[in-house]
């Protein structure tokens, strides 16, 4: 099956591809995706011709830089489904955004004897603040097994869930097993006790459409560096009447409303989570990601990412000595050697100009449950092809030629 046209064309928007590293097949857009050239202008400019902080300068300057700064703030709105764009807060990336929650909102609602859940295929962002923040309120941690095919079971979590369940946090994408969690089976499990929910869109967010408004989650979390934006900055959203009740987790610049030697009090929504100065460059990115995405076709693109997965999977799984660990076809494939180790498999590629992932992948727990010690990687985005996926797979034959 040919490539679409418009992703042939699509391809010729990233300087990667025009640069010397034009013969490399990169198969680790799951770590962080390749940026279009509108996106790097829009930071250049920035730099070059604005340079002012945000919502502090009393002169136009300053006032047109966070004017674009909001502007980023309403098409993150957009691109989330929220209702409000009090309810975005910037951050550093997916893992502060749930550091904050994690401490803000278990300040809030924790105490001795409570119960925090997570599952076994977190990220170590998704897993550590809520380990943490219930050892620090003498809260239970627990963890969501999976079942036999990878998945989440729901079964183990309606025996876990109770009224002493305060958090739910799971991820919308495993970074590792690649499938949709049951997310509205989760939430409403979650709600039916009042407990609140976490979703971790990190993966999910570069691939698919989001609601928060139909999930009804209460927070909701990606990188923009995931979805071919800068680095360095994430998007938290949080429904408004939580995040207002919720203690901020940093403090200082911007996010006061009075301060004097024996109180302070905080600023409104979003500013409350928002201390320091931010990356502006970074935010303002962000729109012309947003517009990028915008001129695609989301369903080719999600077409054509499962196409690649599905080939990879299909001969993968001809190789008896290796196992593959999948839910769903979406755009990324985890598998192991029998004899040859990850990091092995992951050199030989890099010499066939194949940039993979190896190791636990930020995912000790799920290693420990998958019976492994560190896997391999392959993912996908839609500037990948048949060419990217026949390559690594001529490297995994070399690897198992030279280790045999």
């Amino acid at each position: 099956m040919p490539i679409p046209p418009t992703i042939i064309n699509l391809k010729e928007d990233f300087p990667f591809f025009k640069s010397e590293n034009k013969k490399l097949s990169y198969l680790d857009s799951a770590a962080t995706a390749l940026k279009p050239k509108s996106v790097i202008a829009s930071i250049s400019h920035y730099y070059e011709n604005l340079g002012a902080s945000v919502h502090r300068g009393a002169y136009k300057l300053g006032d047109d830089v966070t004017s674009l700064y909001e502007k980023a703030r309403e098409e993150s709105r957009k691109f989330l489904g929220a209702k409000n764009k009090e309810e975005i807060i910037f951050t550093s990336g997916t893992t502060h955004s749930l550091n904050l929650v994690a401490s803000s909102l278990g300040e809030y609602c924790l105490k001795e004897g409570d119960e925090v859940l997570v599952t076994a295929s977190e990220h170590h962002a998704n897993f550590i603040p809520w380990q943490q923040i219930a050892k620090r309120k003498g809260a239970l941690f627990r963890v969501i097994p999976l079942d036999k095919d990878f998945r989440i079971n729901l079964e183990k979590a309606k025996e876990l869930m109770s009224s002493k369940t305060k958090i739910l946090a799971f991820s919308h994408v495993s970074n590792v097993l690649g499938g949709l969690s049951p997310v509205k089976e989760l939430i409403d499990l979650a709600k039916s006790v009042g407990a609140y929910t976490v979703v971790d869109g990190a993966q999910w967010a570069p691939h698919g459409k989001v609601s928060v408004t139909e999930l009804n989650c209460d927070f909701y979390t990606f990188s923009a560096h995931k979805i071919m934006g800068p680095t360095g900055v994430g998007v938290l959203y949080g429904k408004k009447e939580l995040l207002e009740k919720i203690p901020p987790y940093q403090t200082g610049g911007n996010m006061i409303a009075t301060v004097n030697e024996k109180e302070s009090t905080w600023n409104m929504l979003p500013n409350k989570f928002e201390a320091g100065t931010p990356n502006i460059a970074g935010v303002i990115g962000m729109t012309a990601c947003y517009e990028y995405i915008k001129k695609l076709d989301q369903e080719e693109i999600m077409k054509h990412e499962k196409k690649l997965t599905k080939i990879l999977l299909h001969e993968l799984k001809k190789n008896l000595n290796i196992t593959t660990y999948q839910q769903d076809p979406l755009s990324l494939v985890s598998f192991s050697h029998k004899t040859i180790h990850p990091h092995d498999i992951s050199f030989m590629a890099d010499s066939h100009g194949v940039c993979i992932r190896s190791g636990h992948l930020c995912a000790q727990p799920l290693m420990q449950a998958l019976g492994v010690s560190a896997l391999s990687r392959a993912s996908f985005y839609f500037y990948n092809d048949e060419t990217d996926v026949e390559r690594l797979l001529r490297s995994l034959y070399e690897a198992e030629t030279l280790f045999s």
